[in-house]
């Protein structure tokens, strides 16, 4: 051993975000709160509004019963149910992150996704004729997100506001 002690390097300075960089940070946060906006008003089109359901709306509170349900189905059912409710709130794993940047990561955004899902099914199952409450359109939801995010909002999030 010898008795040599290394001394830390000074941490070098931040360079200023130059104002052009800024601006076009400022510009992805309202362009990303456009979206949402857009994307809520799309959501509650497509899970808020009264159908026709022939009295064949029922609840789901059992985890997997309504997936078992949908394999059971012809394939483009199947697909049209599970892709839907998996891209239904994908939007928001891409356009949260970037409106803020404390909602970046996996699990905040697990814990938003679940929430927004979880008023949305209890709307339907409460105040919306011809829908109901099924749980697992929450998971499936979730998992949207939890992906959308994985694959394209963080990365975006990190290229378009920094690495904060």
């Amino acid at each position: 051993m010898s008795g040599t002690i290394e001394l830390q390097q000074p941490a070098k300075p931040r360079e200023p975000v130059r104002w052009y960089v800024r601006a076009l940070r400022v510009a992805a946060v309202l362009i990303a709160i456009a979206g949402l906006a857009a994307f809520s008003y799309a959501a509650y089109r497509l899970t808020l509004t009264p159908v026709a359901d022939h009295g064949q709306a029922g609840g789901n509170t059992d985890p997997g019963h309504s997936l078992r349900f949908y394999w059971d189905r012809p394939f483009k059912d199947a697909a049209l149910q599970i892709g839907g409710n998996l891209l239904l709130l994908a939007p928001l794993g891409v356009l949260a992150p970037i409106a803020s940047v404390r909602l970046r990561g996996p699990l905040r955004l697990v814990f938003l996704g679940a929430l927004v899902s979880f008023v949305i099914e209890c709307a339907q199952g409460l105040a919306v004729a011809g829908r109901a409450f099924d749980v697992d359109d929450i998971i499936l939801n979730t998992c949207g997100v939890l992906l959308a995010y994985l694959a394209l909002g963080r990365r975006l999030s990190r290229t378009l506001r920094g690495r904060t």
